[in-house]
């Protein structure tokens, strides 16, 4: 799977809290008007600006606080299509696997808010026209993950295939 976008970058420590805050919580079942509020404290913009196929990349600890699976959702709604941080708790990337949004771990010291960029997920690399022949790599995906991934999450791949074949 090869994915191209514009970066949308943020910070260090983005919480759950920060994806949705938690005076948004009463939207909770209706998530297109919950998905009109992501990251709104920490990028008033986002939501207005990011394209569909985008990418949002921050630094370290990305998705902390409590395991909220609309932080991911609300993400994926807005339209972006993988987030790359150099951290993230283990229960935002488990959650964000889960529902289709690939989180890929990496040095993301050198990648510019809105440039382009080009991810292989298959091959663990990122690739950016900024910076030809000058590539980022990630830890390879596990091929049940890519699956699930490719499935759009862990309902429609089990919707589909009924269970996983190790």
């Amino acid at each position: 799977m090869i994915l191209k976008g514009k970066v949308y970058k943020l910070g260090d420590d983005i919480s759950t809290d920060h994806i949705i805050p938690g005076r948004w919580f009463h939207l909770r079942s209706n998530l297109p008007e919950l998905a009109k509020h992501v990251l709104e404290d920490v990028a008033p913009d986002f939501a207005s600006t990011v394209k569909p196929g985008d990418f949002l990349v921050a630094g370290k600890n990305f998705g902390l606080g409590s395991s909220r699976e609309h932080a991911p959702l609300v993400i994926k709604m807005a339209g972006i299509s993988a987030i790359v941080v150099e951290s993230a708790a283990r229960i935002f990337f488990r959650n964000a696997i889960n529902l289709g949004v690939p989180v890929l771990m990496c040095d993301t010291s050198r990648i510019m808010h809105g440039e382009e960029l080009e991810i292989d997920l298959a091959g663990g690399v990122i690739d950016s026209p900024a910076r030809p022949g000058e590539r980022i790599t990630f830890g390879r995906i596990p091929e049940v993950m890519l699956r699930i991934l490719d499935e759009g999450g862990l309902v429609p791949y089990i919707s589909k295939y009924g269970d996983f074949k190790l």
